[in-house]
């Protein structure tokens, strides 16, 4: 098992990031060895998952990268996506290459604390709660923080990018 971790040991960039802004957040670390979707965590651990967030990054047609953060359940409507940033397309990161680019592992992906800050589009739903839960940074950690607080922090916006399902 190995000893339990100090709280400094498990600060993240993200964590460290929000420190340094003074943002009041939360965390909460669950046990994962390897990658597991956010909606089967939520469900593990008994939260919403319309509160629950995932991070995805994308690249643009003209280069450069754009992150994403919408509910752990729907998927990104890569038009809206797109037109949210300004872009003619956008399409999903390779696996492969979110470590270069970002700094964190599939699963661990924080839209804080990236190499460098990229565009931040968070989902037009989140500003319905007064928190939601966003990755920490690392497999088994979780930041819940208020959304206003994580656009801020990275000089994000507010922009509807889910794709919806034809009625």
């Amino acid at each position: 098992m190995g000893k339990p971790k100090k709280e400094k040991d498990i600060k993240t960039n993200a964590m460290r990031m929000l420190d340094r802004q003074k943002i009041a957040y939360t965390v909460n670390t669950y046990e994962c060895e390897d990658f597991v979707d956010g909606v089967h965590i939520a469900q593990m651990l008994g939260q919403n998952e319309e509160q629950s967030y995932k991070t995805l990054v994308t690249k643009g047609k003209s280069g450069g990268y754009y992150v994403f953060v919408l509910p752990v359940a729907r998927e990104l409507d890569m038009k809206k996506a797109a037109s949210a940033v300004g872009e003619k397309s956008v399409e999903m990161l390779h696996v492969k290459d979110i470590n270069a680019v970002t700094g964190y592992i599939r699963g661990g992906c924080s839209p804080l604390g990236m190499k460098k800050q990229f565009p931040t589009v968070v989902d037009s739903s989140a500003e319905s709660f007064d928190t939601i839960i966003i990755s920490g940074g690392r497999l088994g950690s979780q930041i819940m923080l208020a959304p206003g607080d994580l656009v801020s922090v990275c000089g994000g916006s507010f922009a509807d990018i889910v794709f919806e399902e034809a009625k």
